[in-house]
């Protein structure tokens, strides 16, 4: 369908590309990979017709639909939502409008049988084409895409122009997708979607009839969509069949093999040189010194691509904070008349790894900043635990940064003394060597600053962490850096994040957010999906999930006058006996009184020891899911999948026993007769 042909591409003295012969065929799922500036927007641009080569061709098959979709600076006004997004079948809805005015004309006895036949057969054609392009269906199409990508059925009716940035790439993702082009080009699709809507382009690409090609720095997005990779590097494209996990064995494989020839070769270079200088001025070896001479010239040098080296980074030591690290109580948050999270209580324990989930506007950084202190409840109360030393990343964290430091200074002024050594490893890790490190933050492009404000959080202790979407605009070599220092971390960690590789190697525990809730599950981000999948199901099937509650004796709900009220609502009528009647009566009442207070006495201590024995089986197995994490995490665990599955299935039911004893402790811990049958 497309065919590149002797392709060359360079901007200001630098070349991208050079003579690169490639092509696109029917069916392809192509991602391209490469560094940052290899040229991978350039290419795709070129695809699309928007660049042209310097040199070398482009061919494509007459009647080729593309369509593409740009990292950002799309917008979209003078229609509502669905109007816009209808927009992606516009013929049809020209056909539309034709056959309507065609019933127009139908109506109309002004024309004459000839012309009544003549309409009446275009209406036909028009209606066969309209019903065989799926016409009818263009609503539930349009509605279908919209609320994949998490726009709701009110925001239907609203201008296009009053959604955001992020909500305005979209719409334009929304409708390239619509148009189902036969090769659909996306650089960065996933950058402005949530987790639920990433899943849901994930399996509607897996689906996709035509031909795909994209740009994406969320490897687990790449290995459910695409079955190809080609990389860029070297001023070429080298491919790779297969996922981007398949991609990366193969292709270390294959650097290996490079430098083992190159080795050869640089070997075999300097023995010819030798012989060349050795015997240069001896006639009797002249003509084998010119072979020699002309075998080098002849020789094309084998070029290997720069290693790639791997940052290994630890987080600076920090004191331990107590068990409970955190903890929002009966928080109430607003802004005007849109509440975001209401009646909210989370309890962070030292040690936990919590990813904070739901789709975007739900209220995930709104919870980070309460977390974090930066922001306070309207209602209720945030509590820190013993020692703890929190460090917040902010999304807007990169604008925070002083643009008169240079990029060394600004990690040198968030260091220690102890860390000053690993400013340059860590730096490098995140993109900036050589004379970048010297550059003054204010030329930095958006990109740039992230990536150095992340490398900037690595150096300052701390032993609670909460991210807020640390991974934006971070490739994936330098998201990897940061996921083995998250991974390597001992304290606590919080984070938003859309990445799913990132969520499901650092997450142990998913918060919720939505409809003024956040609910917790125990478990990864894969058995968080599954447990809400069936929880709906069992909703839509009218069923119920029994809750997890320790119930309290009954005579523990029972408050001291309790049994003196009941025993004077019993006894009302014996106001009119004699003295001493009611001499035994008061007696009665005491002694009701005290047998009250001595259970509520018994109730407390027995709720107390349950505390302890749930505090004692909460820790142990957490020593217990620590040791399977850390089997679990040993090289070759999966290589036999019959004998890593018990040990899987181990973990996840130490992980659920965890949060259902961590659901009875909290229910414990509220005061008496707030917990109802808590």
């Amino acid at each position: 369908m497309l065919q590149l042909s002797s392709l060359t591409k360079g901007f200001g003295g630098r070349t991208l590309f050079d003579r690169v012969t490639w092509q696109v065929s029917a069916g392809d799922r192509v991602g391209l990979c490469g560094p940052n500036g290899s040229g991978k927007t350039t290419l795709l641009r070129m695809l699309a017709g928007l660049d042209e080569a310097d040199t070398g061709a482009i061919a494509k098959r007459s009647g080729l639909t593309i369509g593409y979709l740009p990292q950002d600076g799309l917008g979209h006004s003078g229609r509502s939502l669905v109007d816009e997004a209808r927009t992606a079948f516009q013929p049809l809805l020209d056909v539309q409008r034709t056959m309507e005015e065609l019933e127009h004309q139908l109506a109309d006895s002004r024309f004459s049988r000839e012309e009544h036949d003549a309409i009446l057969e275009r209406y036909s054609e028009l209606q066969h084409r309209f019903r065989d392009e799926d016409g009818y269906a263009i609503d539930l199409r349009v509605a279908g895409v919209l609320n994949g990508l998490g726009f709701s059925p009110d925001d239907f009716e609203k201008p296009a122009e009053t959604f955001s940035g992020g909500w305005q790439m979209r719409i334009a993702l929304a409708k390239l997708i619509l148009r189902r082009p036969h090769v659909l080009l996306l650089d960065e699709p996933t950058n402005h979607l949530d987790l639920e809507a990433r899943n849901w382009l994930e399996d509607y690409l897996a689906d996709y009839p035509h031909a795909l090609v994209l740009v994406s720095h969320d490897r687990y997005f790449l290995d459910r969509v695409v079955t190809r990779i080609v990389e860029i590097d070297r001023r070429g494209l080298t491919p790779y069949v297969g996922t981007y996990s398949e991609y990366l064995v193969e292709r270390d494989a294959r650097v290996a093999a490079l430098r083992e020839q190159k080795k050869r070769q640089d070997e075999e270079i300097a023995r010819i040189r030798h012989f060349i200088d050795k015997f240069r001025y001896k006639a009797t070896k002249a003509a084998q010194v010119q072979s020699r001479v002309k075998m080098l010239e002849k020789m094309t040098p084998i070029e290997v691509p720069p290693e790639r080296k791997r940052v290994h980074f630890s987080f600076p030591e920090c004191r331990k904070s107590g068990r409970v690290a955190l903890e929002l109580q009966a928080v109430r948050k607003a802004y005007g008349p849109t509440v975001v999270l209401d009646d909210v209580d989370v309890h962070v324990v030292r040690g936990d790894r919590i990813a904070i989930v739901g789709p975007n506007g739900a209220g995930k950084s709104t919870l980070m900043r309460m977390l974090s202190g930066a922001e306070p409840p309207d209602r209720g109360s945030r509590v820190e635990g013993h020692n703890l030393v929190a460090q917040y990343f902010a999304q807007d964290e990169a604008t925070r940064l002083d643009p008169g430091l240079t990029v060394y200074d600004t990690l040198g002024a968030a260091s220690s003394v102890d860390m000053l050594p690993a400013i340059r490893n860590i730096l490098g890790g995140f993109l900036f060597s050589g004379d970048d490190v010297t550059k003054p933050v204010r030329v930095l492009s958006g990109c740039e600053r992230t990536r150095l404000a992340v490398a900037r959080m690595l150096l300052s202790p701390a032993n609670t962490l909460l991210l807020d979407e640390p991974t934006n605009h971070l490739d994936i070599d330098s998201t990897d850096v940061l996921l083995d220092a998250l991974a390597d971390f001992d304290g606590t960690l919080l984070f938003v994040s859309h990445d799913r590789y990132f969520v499901d190697r650092l997450a142990t525990t998913v918060i919720e957010v939505g409809h003024g809730a956040a609910v917790r599950y125990p478990g990864t981000y894969e058995e968080f999906r599954w447990s809400k999948t069936h929880r709906e199901e069992n909703a839509r099937n009218g069923e119920r999930r029994p809750e997890t509650a320790v119930p309290r004796p009954a005579d523990a709900r029972l408050r001291p006058g309790d049994a003196t009220a009941a025993g004077r609502a019993d006894r009302a009528p014996s106001a009119k006996r004699p003295t001493q009647a009611a001499g035994r009566q008061d007696r009665e009442e005491r002694r009701q009184r005290a047998q009250a207070e001595r259970r509520v006495k018994r109730a407390r201590a027995a709720r107390d020891k349950r505390i302890g024995e749930l505090e004692r089986r909460i820790a142990e197995h957490e020593g217990k899911i620590k040791e399977i994490e850390a089997t679990m995490a040993s090289p070759g665990f999966y290589d036999d999948r019959a004998a890593a599955q018990p040990v899987v299935d181990e973990h996840q039911n130490l992980m659920w026993k965890v949060g259902d004893l961590m659901g009875q402790w909290e229910a414990l811990q509220q005061p008496e007769g707030e917990s109802g049958q808590a």
